[in-house]
């Protein structure tokens, strides 16, 4: 079996709720980690603005600007190496072999949308932040992805990164080597229930 077969995957899922011996569980549980378990540095993108621009343009105004969103999105990630899980609302979930590669995109992807912003009107400037983090998930094809790294690279992402921010965990920073040269400051933040260091990347020149 693949990662490709969402039918699967449901459908382990639905064996796992409906049996009530713990060692059925137990096996189950193995056998979809076994499936569709797999190790990656977890990317998640959000657009900042989106009740503001909604109300006072309209929802055909923001999602115009969503479109365009990802057509600049995905092929920064696949020339990064990574690959999109999917798009939904004003975000964009991608997965990428390793840590370096994802904080690359995203640097990548806010210099595009602020080189573009110089050529649109305020109204439809395009403001990012992205949230990154390193563990073993579920992911199934290009539909979803699961696992704590998603919810930490989702609450940097959508809840806690400004426009212009790139928010990674100890945990991924941690993989990058020293001779990457990659810059960053350290700040203290609650997530998930626990305080933790986050690292906001340092991209832009002085």
């Amino acid at each position: 079996m693949d990662e490709h077969s969402p039918s699967l995957f449901q459908d382990l899922l639905l064996a796992y709720s409906q049996q009530t011996d713990p060692d059925d569980r137990h096996r189950t549980e193995k056998l979809l980690w076994e499936e569709f378990g797999a190790e990656y540095a977890v990317f998640v993108l959000d657009m900042s603005g989106f009740s503001l621009l909604s109300r006072k343009y309209g929802i055909v105004h923001y999602l115009s600007m969503v479109r365009r969103m990802q057509l600049t999105a995905a092929p920064v990630v696949k020339s990064h190496g990574g690959r999109v899980v999917k798009f939904e609302a004003d975000n964009c979930f991608a997965v990428f072999p390793e840590p370096h590669s994802a904080i690359r995109a995203a640097i990548a992807m806010q210099l595009a949308f602020d080189a573009a912003n110089l050529l649109t009107p305020d109204e439809l400037d395009i403001r990012i932040s992205c949230g990154i983090d390193f563990g073993r998930i579920l992911i199934v094809g290009q539909q979803d992805c699961f696992g704590d790294a998603v919810n930490r690279a989702c609450k940097m992402g959508e809840d806690i990164g400004n426009a212009g921010e790139i928010l990674v965990t100890q945990e991924a920073m941690k993989r990058i080597p020293p001779e990457a040269g990659v810059k960053s400051r350290e700040i203290t933040l609650s997530l998930a229930g626990l305080t933790i260091p986050i690292s906001v990347i340092e991209y832009r020149g002085e």
